[in-house]
């Protein structure tokens, strides 16, 4: 087991924000690799488009072993317009986050009543008022509680967590509630010969939602302690990961040349984000909760960092069970590695979020005592 990493310019700060619960929620149904590769293709007409076919169970069969999606569960064979989608969306998307949010505030063992400030984040669906409103009636928050809605972050949804420790340090009795809540509804679309990066989305993004119970002060249980965080944008990377809503949904088109860009600028990142805390003992004596925004994101972090084996477990394991779920995928991270048990009290990590901009949002963490 490793040891704890040094963390140096710790001074005593009795309002640091820790996360105190954490909650994740998945649609029911799910699909292995191969169902979900020959319904894609046979709900869209596309069973004649052969090479794409198997170019996509070849990325299934790398990436992910299931898929949950509620895009199964819908007659998408004529491929809803955006505004069935949005229809869809705006009763699916607050059901999914509240059962993930019900699932910490259960964990938490407080009344929803006493959460003070609501963060909500989402691609999935654009409407007035957003899902955060209906989130919180379906979790009966109190009428005063202070929202903040964060829309089309993407990947890099982490953001929400660092707007959330900001809340509770400068809010004396704050309790803040994260939540972030996607389904791939919103980026369905219809294989497209010639169009490689169409199916590698398709394979990629899942549904799922995360919720974090956060706040600073009080004796309640802690799961991290959110020692810094920071966020930095990568060098001429605007249009690195690209979204645009138009009539056909959500078009997302990732640059391939996204995780070399990863890999050039990861550590720089980390040392002026986090690094500055750590004094001794180098990446390895930490555990890492990295976005899973794929194989290859993982594969250069871990490379580039000179990681040992299994660091990135926790990450890869998401990946294969849920796919890239965006914003809610770090959420399952951190459950994950929670829920390992290997993480020694006291021992230090890094959250990693990659997404749009290329946006690389960081956090520096301590596992809390028994």
């Amino acid at each position: 087991m490793p040891h704890a990493a040094t963390v140096v310019n710790d001074a005593v700060q009795p309002r640091r924000a820790a996360m105190l619960a954490i909650g994740t929620a998945n649609p029911p149904n799910s699909l292995s690799q191969e169902e979900y590769t020959n319904w894609y293709f046979r709900v869209t007409n596309s069973d004649h488009l052969t090479n794409l076919k198997d170019k996509m169970k070849k990325i299934c069969k790398f990436l992910i072993t299931k898929c949950s999606c509620v895009a199964t569960e819908l007659a998408v064979r004529d491929q809803p317009s955006l505004d069935a989608r949005q229809d869809i969306l705006a009763t699916v998307v607050p059901e999914l986050a509240a059962a993930a949010a019900a699932r910490a505030i259960a964990e938490w063992g407080r009344p929803a009543s006493d959460v003070t400030h609501l963060v909500f984040t989402t691609y999935s669906g654009v409407r007035m008022p957003g899902g955060d409103l209906r989130l919180a009636s379906l979790l009966g928050l109190r009428r005063s509680v202070q929202r903040t809605s964060m829309y089309f972050h993407g990947c890099s949804a982490a953001a929400a967590l660092r707007v959330a420790k900001d809340l509770a340090e400068n809010n004396p009795g704050a309790r803040v509630l994260v939540v972030s809540a996607e389904l791939s509804l919103t980026l369905f679309r219809a294989p497209q010969d010639g169009h490689v990066d169409t199916v590698v989305g398709q394979a990629l993004f899942g549904d799922g939602a995360g919720a974090v119970i956060v706040g600073a002060g009080g004796d309640e249980r802690q799961v991290f302690e959110m020692v810094s965080a920071a966020q930095t944008v990568l060098p001429d990377s605007e249009g690195a990961a690209e979204g645009q809503l138009n009539a056909s949904g959500l078009v997302f088109r990732p640059s391939f040349e996204l995780p070399a860009m990863v890999r050039d600028n990861v550590e720089q990142c980390l040392a002026e984000g986090v690094g500055k805390h750590v004094a001794h003992g180098g990446w390895n004596d930490l555990f890492w909760a990295v976005h899973p925004g794929g194989r290859k994101i993982l594969d250069v972090v871990e490379e580039r960092l000179a990681l040992a084996p299994g660091k990135l477990d926790a990450s890869r394991r998401v990946l294969s069970e849920y796919g890239n779920m965006s914003g809610a995928s770090i959420i399952f991270v951190l459950d994950e590695l929670r829920r390992r048990g290997d993480m020694p009290p006291g021992g230090l990590g890094v959250m990693l979020g990659i997404g749009p901009g290329i946006s690389i949002e960081m956090m520096l963490l301590r596992v809390a005592a028994a």
